[in-house]
């Protein structure tokens, strides 16, 4: 027993003899600490970073800490650090004081976290070379993205921030400073006021924005708040609202607003195809979640055209995936122009060119041409794949071309891009287009179905007072390939068929006169008014063929006058050379029957009488009128018989495929 209490007792004198070798120790450290002269590890912690960088650390201040666990605070003053000699300036950083917390336990796994960061007046150059190196990554080949200080939360007072990429041409020179707190309200208040300037993807660059107090960089859950003011080229924009995540964006959304020459000036600036337009603007919000940024209920203005709906971008796949739903209440046609490489003016250009020479190896001047010459990127439809639909409620339009509507649904997908359905209200029917252009070819292979439905003849020439007289129902199909980059390339090299018929219905009779040079009827028509004229038929068939289409039959039957025509038109060339025939099936006293020419380009067509036919006529009225001025209008009397044509026929020939039709004409010509 009394061994027992023996040894309890000089357990305990062990344990007081411990516990107060441990305070004297834990004094010492404490005492160390409040007195140990921090500017002593200045040369050691300049070596090691050199060491381990190869790069310069010079600490011209003074360093002090405030220890605690797991995080403790350090402060130095004047530092520099230095690039390594690729870069174009002598130092990364130069700063007049920083203030940090380390994490100790991510130090132990060899990674440097500095969650929390002050700097005061720092100026800083990053810049990327065109190898790849990063002068931020501090291993000695500034290639290992584990060998970055990973940072946290950033303050500043006042400074100056660079970055250069030569591949990528953008070269930003940027300062950043502290607002005034007591003059800001809101969320901004004591945050940064920053400008920059330089060039992004080679265009001209101007920012300047506000933005919260803490620079939260890696902090993928507290949203920063952000204002911006910027023109990159000629694209503007105002944006206002909150980012999440500064260096890998987790979150957006912003009150957004863009103003530009072109919307497809923003493909450098985001990676996405859009199309040529002409100058616009919209204001929407623009979201982004994962791997989806949203730019919903927007509107806005391209041209004289007005757009508004939603578009959507999911990344993450094989290539970036546009969808959207596209709405217009007012359409301007011209504004469509540049979408199928049409030049701005090109038409009004075009038409006030002089007339060529009837010669048809006359080769027309550029200005003189209007299909659409401006190439197809084809380049960028690689980039992407797209999923989008247009609605226009109503066309702003010249008078001459009677579209109502337009409604189009947009697929690119493998740079395929096609246009199903492109469907145009025209004259009171429909219009109906599927449109094909793939560009994994080079020249695009380009491919156009289209279907004409119930056009009425009284709307389809609205500037021509007598078609309102005019009752009945054009319906047709245009089916032609080609190849070429740009749309005058493709109908340059075109083959296929056009068929127009009409099938009943009513026209005006005067029109007919009038192409018929039938003098009499018409001032008959002039005195005791229009009375329409039954239509028998009418039909347009032509063949295609190396962008050449030629008439197989063009006939308009009515009971008063049949006009036929020949003749062809050369895409390639942009020429004109057709003849209409007027044939009258009743007697004139007065007809100046004869051929009629349409002439020229597809721009400036020239409409002629035959002059020869109309010489012939009035030089055999001259000498007969010598005679007896009687006979002198016995040449300038129809007496028809303008005969009937076989309606059906014609029809049954045009409603004929284009696969039938090479068959017959090629057995034709081994038959011969």
């Amino acid at each position: 027993m009394k061994s027992n209490r023996q040894s309890f007792m000089a357990l305990r004198r062990l344990l007081k003899w411990v516990g107060g070798f441990l305070l004297v120790i834990i004094l010492l450290i404490v005492l160390i600490i409040t007195f140990f002269n921090w500017n002593w590890l200045r040369g050691p912690i300049e070596r090691m970073a050199t060491e381990k960088t190869g790069r310069q650390l010079v600490i011209n201040g003074d360093l002090s800490a405030h220890l605690a666990w797991p995080r403790p605070l350090f402060r130095a003053e004047h530092i520099t650090f230095a690039n390594p000699p690729w870069a174009k300036e002598k130092q990364m950083v130069a700063v007049g004081g920083i203030e940090f917390t380390i994490d100790l336990s991510a130090l132990l796994r060899k990674n440097v976290v500095l969650p929390e960061v002050r700097l005061e007046h720092p100026v800083v150059f990053l810049e990327q070379s065109a190898d790849g190196r990063k002068n931020w990554l501090l291993d000695h080949d500034q290639k290992d993205e584990d060998s970055r200080v990973h940072i946290g939360h950033i303050l500043l007072d006042h400074g100056r921030l660079s970055y250069d990429d030569p591949v990528k041409m953008i070269s930003i020179q940027s300062e950043i400073s502290t607002q005034d707190g007591e003059q800001q309200a809101g969320p901004a208040k004591a945050g940064i006021v920053f400008s920059a300037r330089g060039q992004y993807q080679g265009l001209p660059l101007a920012v300047h924005g506000t933005g919260g107090a803490v620079l939260a960089l890696h902090n993928e859950a507290v949203p920063y708040p952000l204002k911006i003011d910027a023109k990159i080229g000629q694209t503007a924009a105002q944006a206002d609202g909150t980012i999440t995540g500064l260096t890998k964006i987790s979150a957006v959304d912003l009150n957004l607003v863009l103003r530009g020459d072109s919307l497809a000036d923003l493909f450098p600036l985001i990676g996405i195809v859009l199309p040529d337009t002409p100058a616009y603007s919209t204001k929407g919000r623009l979201m982004h979640s994962e791997h989806k940024w949203r730019y919903e209920n927007f509107a806005g203005a391209t041209g004289k055209s007005d757009i508004a709906g939603t578009l959507q971008v999911v990344t993450g796949g094989k290539r970036p995936f546009m969808q959207g739903e596209l709405v217009s209440k007012v359409l301007d046609l011209a504004d469509l122009g540049p979408l199928i490489g049409a030049r701005p003016g090109s038409l009004v250009e075009a038409a006030k060119q002089p007339a060529p020479s009837s010669d048809q190896t006359t080769v027309i001047s550029a200005k003189a041409r209007v299909l659409p010459d401006e190439p197809f990127n084809t380049d960028r439809w690689s980039t992407m794949d797209a999923d989008v639909k247009l609605r226009a409620k109503s066309i702003r339009r010249a008078k001459a071309l009677p579209i109502e509507d337009l409604v189009v649904h947009l697929k690119l997908q493998d740079s395929v891009l096609t246009l199903s359905p492109l469907n145009f209200g025209l004259a009171g029917g429909d219009l109906v287009a599927l449109v094909s252009l793939d560009g994994q070819q080079d020249p695009i292979r380009a491919h156009a179905k289209v279907q004409a439905k119930k056009l009425l003849l009284s709307k389809l020439f609205p500037t021509v007072d007598l078609s309102k007289a005019s009752i009945g129902e054009i319906n047709g199909a245009f089916d032609i390939s080609g190849k070429g980059n740009s749309v005058a390339h493709m109908l340059a090299t075109s083959n296929g068929k056009l068929g127009l018929v009409i099938a009943g219905g009513e026209i005006s009779n005067e029109m007919i006169e009038i192409i018929g040079l039938d003098l009499w009827e018409w001032l008959r028509f002039k005195m005791k008014g229009d009375q329409p004229t039954q239509i028998r038929c009418g039909v347009a068939d032509f063949g295609v063929k190396n962008g050449v289409m030629e008439a197989n039959a063009l006939i308009l039957d009515t009971v008063d006058t049949n006009i036929g025509g020949m003749g062809t038109i050369d895409f390639g060339k942009e020429m004109l050379d057709l003849t209409l025939n007027p044939q009258p099936k009743d007697k004139s006293p007065i007809a100046l029957r004869g051929p009629i020419h349409i002439r020229g380009t597809l721009a400036n067509p020239d409409v002629q009488l035959d002059k020869v036919k109309l010489v012939e006529r009035g030089l055999g009225a001259v000498l007969l009128g010598i005679i007896n001025p009687l006979l002198a209008l016995i040449p300038l009397i129809e007496t028809g018989p303008g005969l009937d044509s076989d309606c059906g026929r014609l029809i049954q020939k045009t409603q004929e495929p284009a696969s039938h039709k090479t068959a017959v004409g090629a057995k034709r010509g081994s038959a011969l």
